[in-house]
């Protein structure tokens, strides 16, 4: 007799509302043989242990209350199997881990990290982008002009110190219009990406609402962005099981060489409803993950 294995994808309340990838993830999963449905992240009344895994996916809202998410994704791990797991989990969440990839010789955009209390050395020239280490789609960050906006860049700091974040300051690469490259791997292989155009496209102008990902269309990467992204998942810390899924956005430096801007491992859209291939190979993949 075969035994019924039960899938919860975890979302937020605009997740359910408006994750593209929720619906056709869901009907993968039944068609591969999983009870699954869709479970705000954020619920009391749920019993994840009910679940044989619990999957992130569009659990929106983490980056306001982060203590808390993470105090859920460590609750879950230890209830059932969570992908991804709780250590690069929160190893992601906090986007000072570009000063780790650095360290270890993967390129990255040029970021400076300035904490509560510390002051900010703003560039003396070009555009350069503000936002919070604890971040998704954008969110509370701003692109400026040096040094036209520097009140503005050390107000939008300011703000953001007193709500307790740490700021990031990154030059506005000069070839950003080329696109970002989004590469996404499902189960540590390479399986499709998508490029998208800028986000930040207003200058001085702090906008919640933009579209996180315009212009989307099918992309080829090149051996060179490739092999940066696979240097990139080489650093993140090891955890009980191998990442379910990644994604590694890739950028061009001034150069043309391509530099990690993010590395997406807490609930990054996979673009799955663009890429059947993927949808199925993912559902394939959290079906087995369930029972090993």
């Amino acid at each position: 007799m075969s035994v019924t294995i039960r899938v919860a994808p975890a979302t937020s309340g605009p997740g359910l509302r408006l994750d593209a990838d929720m619906p056709p993830l869901v009907a993968a999963l039944r068609s591969h043989g999983a009870d699954a449905e869709a479970v705000s992240w954020d619920r009391a009344d749920v019993d994840w242990s009910a679940y044989d895994a619990v999957v992130i996916r569009s659990t929106w809202g983490y980056c306001e209350r982060p203590v808390s998410y993470l105090a859920w994704v460590d609750a879950v791990e230890a209830v059932t199997r969570l992908d991804n797991p709780a250590t690069p989990v929160r190893w992601n969440t906090d986007k000072r881990y570009l000063r780790e990839l650095a360290a270890h010789g993967v390129p990255v955009v040029p970021t400076r990290f300035v904490a509560p209390g510390e002051r900010a050395i703003l560039p003396e020239r070009g555009h350069f982008v503000i936002k919070p280490t604890v971040s998704s789609g954008a969110r509370d960050s701003a692109r400026y002009a040096a040094p036209e906006h520097h009140d503005a860049a050390a107000r939008h700091i300011a703000a953001l110190h007193a709500g307790g974040e740490t700021a990031m300051v990154q030059p506005y690469l000069s070839r950003i219009d080329e696109g970002e490259r989004a590469l996404v791997f499902l189960g540590g292989t390479f399986g499709h990406a998508m490029r998208k155009g800028p986000v930040l496209t207003e200058v001085g102008v702090l906008d919640n609402d933009r579209h996180p990902h315009p212009g989307l269309a099918p992309y080829t990467p090149t051996a060179a962005e490739l092999d940066l992204a696979v240097a990139a998942l080489s650093v993140v810390p090891v955890a009980a099981h191998p990442l379910l899924y990644a994604r590694v956005d890739v950028a061009p430096a001034d150069d043309g060489s391509p530099v990690v801007m993010e590395l997406e491992l807490v609930e990054p859209n996979l673009f799955l409803a663009d890429n059947p291939a993927a949808l199925h190979r993912l559902a394939e993949l959290i079906r087995a993950r369930a029972v090993d």
